[in-house]
């Protein structure tokens, strides 16, 4: 891209695109497109004699906030489908978090279930070796690998070995 005086303005040398992978995290999805971007660097420097500037299109473009640790509160009255996208999308910073009673546990992975759970959005509704389940504003979530402040990440049958939790506990919407 060549520089204007605004942000990411200018005339594109280059351009390809990538798929986002379904279970993919922002981490995962920010080493590809690193090596994307140093390919098409190298690309550009063989051939910038024949490069020819297009204008960015103005359609789809749009300006990102800086990320906020408070973003990364899970409100479990959404659809199970767009927190496990949002846990992903905060994997590796600042990393999706939850409360239960005043534990704060940050939640690495996560798959969205289908299935409706009888429960109010945020209630657990499953325990065991294979996550944690929590019922959400659609289906339910399952809480796959988990932390505790000051500990390390667990895949759930660990987590769950030093930190039990029961059915019909209920997960906080945010902050204490």
């Amino acid at each position: 891209m060549q520089m204007e005086a605004g942000l990411d303005t200018g005339p594109m040398l280059l351009a390809e695109s990538l798929a986002i992978g379904s279970d993919e995290t922002t981490g995962q999805l920010t080493v590809r497109l690193a090596d994307l971007g140093g390919r098409l660097l190298v690309q550009a420097l063989r051939s910038v004699s024949t490069l020819r500037a297009q204008p960015q299109p103005a359609e789809g473009a749009t300006y990102a906030n800086k990320i906020e640790k408070s973003e990364a509160w899970l409100d479990w009255r959404l659809p199970a489908v767009a927190l496990a996208r949002k846990v992903r999308a905060y994997d590796p910073f600042p990393v999706a978090q939850t409360r239960l009673d005043d534990v704060v546990i940050r939640v690495w992975r996560a798959n969205a279930e289908a299935r409706v759970a009888p429960a109010d959005p945020g209630t657990i509704t499953a325990a065991g070796p294979a996550g944690i389940e929590v019922a959400c504003g659609e289906g339910s979530l399952r809480l796959i690998d988990l932390q505790r402040g000051g500990g390390k990440r667990l895949p759930a049958r660990e987590f769950l070995g030093g930190y039990p939790v029961a059915v019909a506990q209920r997960f906080a919407d945010g902050p204490a």
